[in-house]
């Protein structure tokens, strides 16, 4: 049987703040800090370690991860860090509070663009000092950076991400463990278990709480649980 352990990054200081934050690079809050300790031990606890990690390039999993590795005693573990994993792109709406946003736009609108799988949020201009394009660690990336993404749009790049990268560890039985995002992550979840259009909307997937998938040598999922 193979094991594949997914991490949603700790709270983060946008979070609390109730704030779209998409690719924004921000930190844990305290109790952030605490969910991502919690989530090594519990890892520590069921004696699982690891062969290889992935995170987003996004500090909050970033440093989520880091504490888990620090807690597992695994520090040295390697480390694949990709955009490919970052969160979902909010265009214009990230570091706007989004019930302000609610109030601009209207809840429909905005739960349009939040839960639907299509519907893209506005743009972000790219001569904006927030658009990937103008950040050093993006500098290497040959592929169009988004704008704005649609819930799909992440889906597909996390899936292709899984279905061309990931797979080929997993298939040599390789402890691989991820940390990433919410939406990063319900993309992944809604690939690996065949989740509906509709059905893959409601998921919410909580912070700092490891989620174990096993695997059988198809890489098709036997089942999938949280870890106490």
């Amino acid at each position: 049987m193979i094991k594949l352990i997914i991490v949603r990054h700790g709270q983060s200081t946008y979070n609390k703040k109730n704030l779209f934050t998409g690719w924004l690079d921000v930190g844990l809050t305290i109790k952030g800090v605490q969910e991502a300790k919690k989530a090594g031990k519990i890892i520590k606890n069921n004696n699982m370690t690891f062969d290889i990690a992935y995170t987003s390039e996004l500090k909050r999993a970033q440093k989520t991860l880091k504490y888990i590795l620090k807690e597992i005693n695994q520090k040295k573990l390697p480390v694949i860090k990709t955009y490919k994993l970052n969160e979902r792109h909010y265009g214009a709406l990230q570091g706007l509070n989004k019930d302000k946003v609610k109030k601009q736009y209207g809840e429909e609108q905005v739960n349009l663009w939040r839960r639907s799988l299509y519907e893209k949020p506005p743009a972000l201009s790219k001569q904006d000092k927030t658009y990937p394009g103008n950040d050093p660690k993006y500098k290497n990336i040959k592929e169009e950076l988004p704008t704005s993404e649609s819930l799909y749009d992440t889906m597909l790049r996390v899936s292709n991400y899984y279905e061309n990268e990931i797979t080929k560890k997993l298939k040599e039985h390789k402890k691989v463990l991820i940390v990433a995002h919410g939406n990063s992550l319900r993309a992944l979840i809604k690939y690996l278990d065949n989740i509906s259009n509709n059905d893959i909307i409601k998921l919410e997937i909580p912070t700092g709480e490891p989620i174990c998938y096993e695997l059988d040598e198809e890489l098709k999922p036997i089942r999938h649980y949280y870890l106490k």
